[in-house]
């Protein structure tokens, strides 16, 4: 559909039927009002699209504003705008009798009278409503071909708090917000490099969101950003809502469980990324920034093995791997061992578990399903109740379940007690979507550990490496410094060594400058 003017200056509405595809977006003449009224069609249908007209100073000279109540700053249109258009207009201008279809208007305008750092200008409805849809204001003069884009967009946020998904004991206290903005600030405000480079793209077909490429240019590997950046100008949907839609849509493989893409709310682990050689992707309206190429070791890794010392850093990441095995095979190795294995069982020990299941009607793949769903659903329902209600819940509704299930008979003290360590292992690792993927795949150990015992489990657990092993992240194998074996890279794989034997970057990543300076 497109508009055009008749001889008599009315507006006519054109169609042609055999043309489905998009016309041209209908460009602006000069006349104010026909343009006014091109406007006025394409988004003056929006109950919070308002149109202020005025005149320049005292020439007569017609003009309007559009813009977004709620989007852009009322205090600034009045003060920075309509009163220095009208009341403040130099003299000496207006006694040039400047016509009214002369341009030079429009540029005295933008060099002279706006106290506006963005100024842009659009010659198009399509470009204009895109604009002011998203917060700007538009400046529209008689007599002026183009249209002047007024950046003074407002929108309400909330203030830069402490990250909630990954809290730390010693690091910084800041995490990003949904302001793209504030977010790229952020990680300036980090250290002075001039080597960071942030790079603009668009997604999103309907609604279009702004997203940031970030790495460091002398040493990120330019395989790895043209990529990236590949696979971004790929994305083909109709609106972005989160990173997450990004995440799934340029991981390298979709029907794996595990995350290839690492997501992170802290300004400090993405520096940190980047100066490794890796690549940040930021979305406007998300805190979580993604950070490409990822390991499976970087899900059981924190910022804070950095901040201590390298032995209790050591420690604890070392702890934070067994945890991740508990949680994967513990429930599996116990119905194993019930089952088909009882004679690896200590005679004590077995005696001691024979006499705690006696009267459980159950087998003890069934017992351990009965456990886990419920330990299950009382996770997912601690993380939608309120806050104040929802550790309570989890507590609480964890003991009078497991108590209440030991005296009616229906499982033993045993099964809860590996139900409760696997459930706590679970929680130490540093980020929650590294825990998913263990959570469902301990339901498939249980299983293969119930069908064919202890060879089951090997089984399974053979098919999982085989599976990381072939994984990759950008070209990067999900399982390195492991597989494939790289000595140099071990020095932050399972144990952190001293920051002074860490002189090089991870080979893996390829980087141009492999040294870190300093």
């Amino acid at each position: 559909m497109r508009w055009w003017k008749s001889k008599s200056g009315q507006i006519q509405k054109y169609t042609e039927q055999s043309d489905k595809k998009q016309e041209s977006p209908a460009p602006f003449t000069g006349d104010f009002t026909f343009d006014l009224e091109l406007v006025r069609q394409e988004i003056g249908h929006n109950s919070d699209v308002h149109f202020r007209e005025f005149n320049i100073g005292r020439m007569s000279i017609r003009a309007a504003l559009i813009f977004v109540d709620g989007l852009s700053d009322i205090d600034l249109i009045d003060q920075h705008i309509i009163k220095s258009l009208m009341s403040d207009f130099p003299q000496e201008y207006e006694k040039r009798q400047i016509f009214i279809k002369d341009s030079t208007l429009k540029e005295f305008v933008k060099n002279h009278i706006l106290s506006i750092s963005k100024v842009k200008e659009v010659h198009n409805t399509k470009d204009l409503a895109l604009e002011v849809l998203t917060g700007s204001t538009a400046l529209l003069i008689d007599g002026s071909v183009g249209v002047l884009i007024l950046g003074i967009t407002k929108g309400k946020t909330r203030n830069i708090e402490e990250p909630v998904s990954e809290a730390l004991v010693r690091g910084p206290r800041i995490g990003f917000t949904e302001v793209l903005s504030d977010n790229t600030a952020l990680l300036r405000r980090h250290g002075q490099n001039e080597n960071l480079s942030l790079t603009k793209f668009q997604v999103g077909e309907r609604a279009k969101k702004e997203l940031i490429i970030a790495y460091i240019k002398d040493i990120a590997d330019p395989g790895l950003v043209k990529e990236v950046k590949k696979r971004i100008k790929k994305i083909d949907i109709d609106n972005v809502l989160e990173s997450g839609y990004v995440e799934q849509l340029i991981e390298d493989n979709y029907l794996s469980l595990f995350p290839q893409v690492q997501s992170t709310e802290r300004p400090d682990r993405v520096i940190g990324a980047l100066m490794e050689g890796r690549v940040a992707i930021l979305l406007d309206g998300t805190p979580f920034a993604l950070i490409v190429p990822v390991t499976f070791s970087m899900l059981l890794q924190s910022p804070e093995d950095y901040y201590e010392r390298w032995i209790p850093s050591t420690l604890i990441r070392l702890l934070r791997f067994f945890a991740a095995l508990v949680s994967l095979l513990a429930p599996a190795l116990y119905i194993s061992f019930i089952s088909f294995h009882p004679g690896l069982i200590p005679t004590k020990l077995a005696i001691s578990i024979t006499s705690t299941r006696e009267g459980v009607p159950f087998p003890s793949l069934i017992e351990a399903l009965i456990m886990e769903v419920s330990i299950e659903i009382l996770r997912e329902a601690g993380l939608r109740l309120p806050k104040p209600i929802g550790p309570a819940m989890g507590i609480v509704g964890g003991l009078i379940i497991g108590e209440a299930a030991v005296r009616a008979g229906i499982v033993s003290p045993i099964m809860v007690i590996v139900v409760a360590v696997t459930a706590i292992s679970s929680f130490a690792l540093p980020q929650y979507n590294a825990g998913i993927p263990l959570r469902v795949l301990r339901f498939v150990a249980m299983l293969c550990a119930a069908i064919f015992g202890l060879y089951g489990l090997i089984l399974f657990f053979l098919f999982l490496c085989s599976h990381l092993v072939k994984l990759k992240s950008f070209g990067i194998p999900y399982s390195s410094p492991a597989v494939p074996y790289q000595i140099s890279d071990w020095k932050d794989f399972m144990v952190r060594m001293p920051l002074l034997m860490m002189k090089r970057r991870p080979k893996m990543m390829h980087t141009k400058d492999p040294r870190r300076k300093g």
